[in-house]
């Protein structure tokens, strides 16, 4: 567990200090073009930015994403995202309990976070690799006793897990042992990439399993690979991580193609979302909550006050691009006229917004 535990703080120092972003442009989120409306007509101030998640209702559709650190540094952090997320209004993910659930140090993931995100989402997390297990089902149930969490996300990083050295290489069965606990887990289940993006195909195969929530989590933000790179031993193990920095389904590909192949599923975008623009643009191709993680870990670590200043500029921005394409809310944003080539043409897919 201390092995894991060193890992987890050497990934926050290579996410906040390394070159393990993905190049600009490779979200595809950039190429998403809105047709500027001139006359608005509708005020600034009155758009309508609250959403339902999860059984309860957000101020915006945001996601404080899966971050943790080593279990010292963890606790603090984990706190201050749970208070700015209360604050805010927004929906809290942590990141992965599996030190804490093995015995080690909490990392401050406890009932605690509760009593500071009060009545927002909070999201527990566990690894497909800890589920598969013999244990899976008893670890998912603990995991959300442990917060008093509102869904379980069940992280996937397989190409993180071959090029990590002592890292999960059988993966057969996770989508069956993902059903298992589907099926007897008292709350939602979240399946989430950690930056390489899921697929139409497996997002069908995971409505096939009962999934109904989805967060993509595509090419665009922080390349695990990259990291695992950084943390190499060997020339050898360094040469096979880089290869495969740029590995993934773009972020804006993966919300098309999970949208037209779920149109009734929960879609969460996440993977290189830098600013409330970007969410924006994530919305228009079918996402119902924009996530964020390496881009506001430094406000993190800052402590609540950064963290909140910071996703008011986010809302703020969001804000804005729904007055300026004439969006009074959310389901206005979705079907908002799109410029240019090859998105322009997207298709009204998400079920809020079909007759």
């Amino acid at each position: 567990m201390s092995d894991i535990g060193t890992r987890k703080s050497e990934h926050l120092d290579i996410v906040l200090n390394g070159d393990v972003q993905a190049q600009a442009g490779q979200s595809g989120l950039d190429r998403v073009r809105f047709e500027h409306v001139a006359a608005p007509e509708l005020s600034l101030d009155a758009i309508d930015l609250s959403c339902s998640f999860l059984g309860r209702r957000l101020k915006a559709p945001f996601l404080i994403s899966s971050m943790t650190g080593g279990p010292q540094r963890a606790a603090s952090i984990n706190l201050a995202l749970a208070e700015a997320a209360g604050h805010l209004g927004i929906a809290f993910g942590v990141g992965s309990q599996r030190i804490a659930l093995e015995g080690g140090p909490t990392g401050g993931l406890s009932r605690a976070l509760r009593a500071r995100a009060g009545a927002v989402p909070i999201l527990a997390n566990l690894g497909a690799a800890q589920i598969r297990g013999t244990k899976g089902l008893s670890l998912a149930r603990a995991a959300v006793d442990m917060i008093e969490a509102d869904a379980l996300i069940i992280h996937l990083n397989p190409l993180q897990e071959a090029v990590q050295p002592g890292g999960d290489r059988d993966w057969s069965g996770v989508l069956a042992a993902i059903e298992h606990v589907v099926r007897a887990l008292s709350v939602p289940v979240v399946i989430k990439e950690v930056g390489c993006g899921i697929s139409g195909v497996l997002a069908a195969q995971l409505a096939a399993c009962g999934v109904s929530i989805i967060d993509v989590a595509g090419l665009g933000g922080t390349s695990w690979a990259a990291v695992e790179a950084e943390r190499a031993s060997s020339p050898h193990e360094r040469a096979i991580a880089t290869t495969f920095r740029d590995w993934g389904i773009p972020t804006a590909e993966c919300l098309i193609a999970v949208r037209a192949s779920c149109p009734e599923a929960t879609v969460i975008a996440s993977g290189g979302l830098r600013t409330g623009l970007d969410a924006a643009r994530a919305i228009r191709l079918g996402a119902d909550l924009a996530g964020f993680a390496a881009g506001i870990l430094p406000s993190a670590l800052d402590g609540g006050a950064a963290l909140i200043a910071r996703f008011d500029v986010l809302i703020q921005e969001l804000r804005i691009a729904c007055f300026c394409t004439g969006s009074a809310d959310l389901s206005a944003l979705r079907v908002a006229p799109l410029i240019g080539q090859p998105l322009s043409n997207v298709a009204l897919l998400h079920p809020a917004n079909r007759k």
